[in-house]
């Protein structure tokens, strides 16, 4: 029987003149609104709820054709009163993004091969000189991302809010003047609320203030590194003032881990004069002295350098500051503080965090300094090079 005698036979029937529409109807149904079935048979959502790819990346050309071309990525909201059901995040074209990190160099020519630096600052309190401070390094800002952590708690909401504040001045100015990135974390810890306290620096708080502050500068250090960083600053809230040359002062001694000496002006009562004193006890040389108390703790017991209760008589690099020294004097460490510490980027990679637990009796970044060398890295401090604290009074 052709074709054309079965079409016409079709048409003359009266039910199937009825018959058809009622199916187009209970199809279109089925497909559009009978949300409970599984007409894909793939991931058990109705066929309404799918999407092609079109829809999805807000483009008109279908996937796999030679007009097909993937958007490019716009930090602009988008938005249409006729179709405002597209995913926001668009991945930008050529999103499969191949890096070589053995290319990655960190060298004492850090600003002349435009090596990108990652200043990463745990804040609880914003102080306006640590801001400007930073606004003055004359390191190319196209290299430099910024990341902080702040506590949620009433002090670091006040301190995230003038951060933000003095974050848009900049980042809205001239493009030159402008920082590559800039990332803000907020820290859930409620142990964090200690480093709030006046009594922050009394030792029996010392193993739960710095686990705390361990697992901020991990959670910082861990969401901001990326596939460009080539060095990691850690740079304290209280730093207030350092030399503008800062970074390629630091970068040029090519060091894995180096630290700068922490000092503190302050006005001398006696001497009726302005003055200077060491700040940071963090950073030292292992004693044997130091040896035989670990080696007597307990397995969760630490050492916390620069309290008379645990006198390890180690050397301490804020006592070898000569004023007449060079400052680019090097000294060897076996711990580092955190108040202005320069770490390639490679020593990060390799697995050295700041433990939020007892390494060797040691914890946050003197932990750190202990997992770097035990990762066969070398730390030395700056003897010479100082940098400065804000005043307690201020604090």
């Amino acid at each position: 029987m052709s074709l054309s005698l079965v079409s016409y036979r079709l048409r003359k029937n009266p039910w199937v003149n009825i018959f058809l529409p009622v199916l187009a109807i209970f199809l279109i149904y089925i497909i559009f609104f009978q949300r409970d079935q599984s007409l894909l048979g793939l991931n058990g959502q109705s066929i309404s709820q799918h999407k092609w790819a079109h829809e999805k990346e807000n483009t008109f050309y279908f996937p796999f054709t030679k007009k097909y071309k993937m958007p490019k990525y716009s930090y602009k909201k988008k938005s249409g009163w006729l179709f405002n059901d597209h995913v926001e995040d668009i991945i930008p074209e050529g999103h499969i993004a191949h890096y070589d990190l053995n290319k990655l160099r960190s060298t004492p020519e850090a600003a002349v091969n435009k090596e990108h630096i990652l200043i990463l600052t745990p804040m609880q309190t914003f102080h306006q000189q640590y801001w400007d401070n930073l606004l003055q390094l004359n390191y190319p800002r196209e290299l430099i991302e910024l990341g902080f952590i702040t506590p949620r708690t009433a002090t670091g909401d006040l301190a995230l809010k003038k951060l933000e504040n003095a974050i848009k001045k900049v980042q809205t100015d001239k493009k030159t003047q402008r920082f590559s990135k800039i990332t803000i974390l907020r820290q859930n810890s409620q142990s964090f609320d200690k480093l709030m306290e006046k009594e922050r620096h009394a030792l029996d708080v010392q193993k739960e203030r710095r686990a705390a502050m361990a697992l901020a500068r991990n959670e910082l250090l861990f969401s901001t590194i990326g596939p460009h960083t080539s060095w990691v600053l850690w740079l304290d809230a209280d730093i207030i003032e350092t030399p503008v040359s800062l970074i390629q002062d630091m970068t040029k001694h090519n060091k894995a881990v180096l630290a700068a000496n922490i000092y503190q002006r302050f006005y001398d009562q006696e001497k009726k004069q302005p003055s200077i004193r060491p700040y940071d006890f963090n950073n030292w040389q292992e004693s044997d002295i130091g040896l035989e108390i670990a080696s007597q703790m307990g397995d969760d017991e630490i050492i916390v350098e620069g309290y008379a209760e645990i006198a390890t008589y180690r050397p301490l690099m804020a006592h070898y500051y000569d004023a007449n020294g060079a400052s680019g004097e090097e000294m060897a460490l076996d711990g580092v503080g955190g108040g202005c510490t320069l770490v390639k980027a490679e020593v990060h990679r390799d697995g050295a965090m700041f433990p939020n637990f007892p390494f060797y009796h040691l914890i946050e970044t003197e932990g750190f300094a202990k997992m770097a060398k035990r990762l066969n890295y070398d730390v030395f401090g700056l003897p010479n090079y100082l940098v400065y604290h804000i005043e307690e009074e201020n604090h």
